[in-house]
């Protein structure tokens, strides 16, 4: 018995002395591969800099955004939620990005008579005067935002010569239905008190 457990020891001794340790980690190429992926991650994101002020460039002949009046009368309705951004009318991946509209931001929403007060902590505020209003709906998209159908409030407006679709996001959903029935009336009233003329 005993010269079985010596023979057993003295395999597990050749065993072990036949095993080699595992390869030390080669750091210089470890570093390497690491300083490679934070370049690549830098030039990518230089690239899409780059990207978006090119696109502002093209751009430039959007006039500047209009500023709320100093009365602008009293509220309809008030929502607070998140901007999503604004695009080409009909064209929901087309972003636009002059002056401040490619930029996400908390919103508050007012709707008066003179029309619509957009105010955004950290971004340009800017305002949509009631005859500039085209059309209001629920979209489930726009650049770089998909939500469940319905889930953004879109109201189409013309500055300058473009028609533009900016998204707004509701904090309380429900709210939105209507503000697409509020911010409808209105255009359909003004545009009924124009023909009247």
């Amino acid at each position: 018995m005993t010269s079985l457990i010596s023979a057993a020891a003295g395999q597990a001794a050749a065993i072990a002395a036949e095993k080699k340790s595992a390869d030390v980690t080669d750091w210089a190429a470890r570093a390497g591969w690491v300083v490679g992926l934070l370049l690549f991650i830098a030039l990518v994101y230089w690239l899409m800099r780059e990207g978006w002020k090119w696109r502002g460039t093209l751009q430039g002949d959007l006039p500047e955004l209009p500023a709320a009046p100093s009365d602008p009368g009293p509220a309809r309705l008030e929502l607070s939620g998140r901007y999503h951004g604004s695009t080409t009318a009909g064209q929901w991946l087309d972003r636009i990005v002059a002056h401040g509209l490619g930029t996400r931001s908390r919103v508050e929403l007012t709707l008066t008579d003179a029309g619509l007060d957009v105010v955004r902590p950290g971004a340009a505020d800017f305002f949509i005067p009631a005859a500039q209003l085209r059309e209001a709906r629920l979209d489930k998209g726009i650049a770089g935002k998909v939500l469940a159908e319905g889930g953004l409030l879109i109201v189409t407006w013309e500055h300058g010569e473009k028609s533009i679709d900016s998204g707004f996001r509701s904090d309380h959903a429900a709210e939105q239905a209507e503000w697409v029935g509020a911010i409808n009336n209105m255009i359909k009233t003004s545009t009924t008190e124009g023909t009247a003329r």
